[in-house]
């Protein structure tokens, strides 16, 4: 159980649960249950991940919206669901191992019985016997062999049961995975996912030498796009802009929906020339489809993206390829938007739109 599930369940739980409300009510957040989960996190961890990224979002004056929450929860609350989903399958399991064990064991009574009773019949056959002698003694056997038949197959059908239930748990377990980690409005992964991609890639990189390019793109002007046309438009937005990317991000490459209306790529052993050269390409695509409102029909306009990446340093930690990456995406942003910009060198791949 993490510090913060050990704090929510002892005695500072009410008053952090109080707290929780007031700075909801404060902020006009509608206290739901995901609401409340996530603030309660908050309060009871100041100092972690997920209390840093809503101070952030507040000092920016970003509205905590419905859909915002769930990116947030999606990003940093699936881990204590996903072991819970663990937990509960590993009792399922073991409750299943429990079962076939019993079952074994009496198939394994049943089979000694038997043993016991061939010797019986051995000794009896070996003395001086009539025909009635002859007939009990084959009743007797008979009777043995038809109880270990019906045992062994009640263990084999008992067997296929189990297979067939471990095989359930198993996609079940697989189906939670996925779902913990990939993000519900794109399909694409989450945020927790891609930071422990990139972990998972740095420490590959460095053991065979290899380079990795990491890049961050933003829709641009999303924020106002989506203030006059409404959050399911924007959806609709973000949801073509991730299609864009995803089809390019075919292993080993790796794409995410980073947060809003930002995601990220990580690009192993690929040459910067490469990844700059795909970001225009999606630049590209992403600009040239005019879109329209599905419940209006109505012409949205140009949809148009901003990118920075950066080619990671021997030895360079995620978290400040990252920066460089989000550093090179800003100056695409202040150099008109809709372009692709390459850190440090802060060279420019594409011309305004």
């Amino acid at each position: 159980m993490s510090d913060v599930e050990t704090t929510l369940r002892g005695p500072e739980a009410y008053k952090i649960a109080r707290r929780a409300l007031d700075l909801m009510e404060r902020h006009q957040i509608w206290p739901t249950a995901l609401n409340f989960e996530l603030w309660t996190h908050y309060v009871a961890d100041p100092d972690g991940a997920l209390a840093r990224e809503i101070t952030r979002l507040i000092s920016m004056g970003e509205p905590i919206t419905e859909m915002l929450s769930e990116e947030l929860a999606a990003a940093y609350l699936p881990k204590a669901r996903l072991n819970e989903q663990i937990r509960d399958a590993g009792d399922l399991l073991s409750k299943e191992l429990e079962s076939v064990s019993k079952a074994i064991q009496n198939a394994q009574k049943t089979n000694a019985a038997f043993g016991k009773t061939l010797a019986g019949v051995s000794k009896d056959l070996d003395a001086p016997t009539g025909v009635e002698g002859i007939k009990a003694v084959v009743s007797s056997l008979a009777d043995a062999t038809r109880r270990v038949a019906k045992e062994n197959k009640a263990l084999e059908t008992r067997l296929a049961e189990s297979t067939a239930e471990v095989d359930r748990l198993r996609e079940h377990l697989e189906q939670v995975r996925r779902d913990a980690t990939t993000d519900g409005l794109t399909n694409l992964a989450n945020r927790k996912a891609f930071d422990e991609e990139l972990e998972r890639a740095c420490a590959e990189a460095d053991e065979a030498g290899s380079a990795i390019c990491l890049a961050v793109l933003d829709i641009d002007h999303f924020k106002g796009f989506n203030d006059t046309w409404g959050h399911q438009t924007g959806d609709q937005v973000i949801r073509y802009v991730a299609s864009v990317i995803g089809r390019v991000a075919a292993l080993p490459r790796f794409a995410a929906r980073y947060g809003g209306e930002e995601f990220a790529m990580i690009f192993p052993g690929e040459a910067a020339a490469i990844v700059g050269a795909t970001l225009e390409e999606i630049r590209i695509e992403v600009s040239s489809r005019m879109l329209k409102r599905r419940s209006t029909n109505e012409d949205l306009g140009a949809i148009t993206l901003s990118s920075g990446f950066a080619e990671r340093r021997k030895g360079e930690t995620g978290h400040s390829v990252m920066e460089r990456a989000d550093a090179a995406l800003y100056a695409s942003k202040r150099s008109g938007r809709n372009r692709v910009t390459a850190a440090d060198t802060q060279s420019e791949s594409a011309n305004a739109a």
